[in-house]
C-alpha cells in the first residue's frame, strides 16, 4: 500500500466516521438535550452496550498513552487534538487523525515506505 492511499483510506475512515456520529447521535441529543453525563450513562443501558463503551473506552487510553509517549520520544506535536476528536465524534476518528499526524512528523530515522 502506497503512503498516498494510506492517507486517503485514513482520512475517509476518519471522515465517515464522524459524519455517521453527526447523523446518528446530534439530533437526539439536540431533541432531547439530556446533558453530557446522562449522554454518557446512556452508553451503558445493557451488558452489550457496556461492552462496547468500555472497549471505547479503553481504546481511547491506549492511544492518550501512546500519544503522551511519542510526544516525548518522536516529538510528535498536535497529538490533542486526536485525543479531543477521540472523546467526540470517536476514537476512530481521534486514532486516524493522530496515524495521519504522525505520518507527517515521522523523524528521517524511522523507516517510512512510499
Amino acid at each position: 500500500m502506497t503512503t498516498t492511499v494510506y492517507r486517503v483510506l485514513l482520512g475517509l475512515l476518519a471522515l465517515t466516521f464522524a459524519v455517521a456520529f453527526c447523523v446518528i447521535v446530534l439530533p437526539a441529543f439536540v431533541a432531547e438535550r439530556p446533558g453530557v453525563l446522562a449522554a454518557f450513562a446512556a452508553g451503558f443501558v445493557n451488558p452489550y452496550a457496556s461492552g462496547y463503551a468500555l472497549d471505547a473506552i479503553r481504546c481511547w487510553c491506549v492511544l492518550a498513552v501512546w500519544v503522551a509517549y511519542e510526544s516525548r520520544q518522536y516529538r510528535i506535536r498536535h497529538g490533542w487534538v486526536a485525543l479531543l476528536l477521540g472523546m467526540v465524534p470517536g476514537v476512530a476518528t481521534g486514532f486516524a487523525v493522530y496515524l495521519l499526524l504522525r505520518l507527517r512528523q515521522l523523524p528521517p530515522s524511522v523507516e517510512r515506505a512510499d
